[in-house]
């Protein structure tokens, strides 16, 4: 918004030329971001409290969690605040590739909200049904496919996706690309809210993860570090860098109130709409395998829910002591912030092994 009112009148005023600058305005937006946070997460937390919106613990978690019963949940609406007003802010609203990351944060973010109505307020132990949120994460799924299969931007690219550690490869997945996006989109989202279990720990890994895109989004954007990096050229999409740049502030700033003890917890709201996010982040970037390196460590939480799923029906045995993985490290007595720093530090080892990806090609 700032850019379209701004940037035009820099000829009066020299200063407003800085809004022309991604850079400028993705650390704008990151900061923003921050302070979004600071000012109403503490009203938000307060309204929750006041509302008696608290969590309720599964019966099937550690015995440890117990102590959590009562804390305000929903914690999502402040990252969606925390987000979506830089983004409006400082980003350019005629990118399609901004309107589409407003529309997946929006959306996936209303079904969470959904689901956690209907669990915290409505009393419904198991809140949304599976499979209208599967619908909700199916149908966004199908609109970024269709998006991304007609849109001029991706002329000559439509249908394929770039293949990591190989230069100018990429796979053409035909008609199954719009199946893909959809799997992507949904797994992504599902894996980040199996992920957020413990304190800090997913939004802690989405701020990674996004530190990893917003630099991917920068030179996918940049005709000459495309060229020198052999990657895909996508005019246009260094305006993600923005979004990256105010999802890594919101990540910060709730990571401020959900740490150890958290004072509040992001619930669907929170996950289902940061898990679409990163999704369609890779979609975008034409980096949908690259994916399994900068969210692996969602990606071993969700692989081991359909292990012990699997394991436990054809078997009758369990493979971890308990799935998703991190509550498995917690039965083996570690405690839990030793669980998050660790996942915390894989998490940055593999998002810098997937930059590394441009040059070890």
């Amino acid at each position: 918004m700032l850019y379209h009112f701004l940037y035009p009148l820099r000829i009066d005023f020299i200063g407003f030329n800085l809004l022309g600058y991604i850079t400028v305005r993705a650390a704008a937006a990151s900061v923003t971001a921050l302070i979004v946070t600071f000012l109403v997460g503490p009203r938000i937390i307060r309204w929750l409290k006041r509302k008696q919106l608290g969590e309720e613990i599964r019966e099937e978690v550690p015995e440890t969690h117990r102590k959590k019963a009562g804390t305000p949940t929903m914690g999502g609406l402040i990252i969606l605040c925390a987000v979506l007003i830089p983004v409006v802010l400082f980003a350019r609203l005629d990118n399609h590739y901004v309107q589409l990351m407003i529309a997946a944060t929006l959306w996936m973010g209303a079904v969470g909200f959904l689901d956690d109505f209907l669990k915290v307020v409505k009393k419904y132990p198991k809140g949304l049904i599976g499979r209208y949120k599967l619908v909700g994460q199916i149908l966004f799924g199908l609109v970024v496919g269709l998006v991304v299969t007609f849109a001029s931007e991706y002329e000559g690219v439509h249908w394929y996706s770039s293949v990591p550690f190989f230069k100018n490869l990429m796979i053409n997945f035909g008609v199954l690309y719009i199946p893909m996006v959809i799997f992507v989109i949904t797994g992504t989202s599902n894996a980040v809210n199996l992920t957020d279990g413990l304190d800090g720990l997913a939004i802690g890994l989405v701020g990674i993860a996004a530190l990893a895109w917003a630099g991917m989004s920068y030179v996918t954007g940049r005709v000459d570090f495309s060229r020198y990096l052999n990657i895909i050229y996508l005019e246009g999409a260094g305006e993600l860098t923005v979004y990256c740049a105010a999802l890594i502030g919101a990540s910060l700033g709730f990571l401020w109130f959900n740490s150890h003890p958290a004072s509040v917890f992001m619930g669907d709201t929170g996950a289902l709409a940061l898990g679409s996010a990163l999704g369609t982040l890779a979609v975008l970037l034409k980096k949908e395998l690259l994916l399994l390196l900068v969210g692996g460590v969602f990606v071993a939480e969700i692989v081991s829910v359909i292990i012990q799923v699997f394991s436990f029906r054809w078997r009758g045995k369990r493979v971890f002591k308990m799935a998703p993985l991190h509550h498995h490290f917690e039965l083996l007595g570690w405690p839990e912030e030793r669980v998050v720093v660790r996942f915390w530090i894989v998490g940055i080892m593999l998002a810098l092994l997937s930059l590394g990806t441009f040059k070890v090609r």
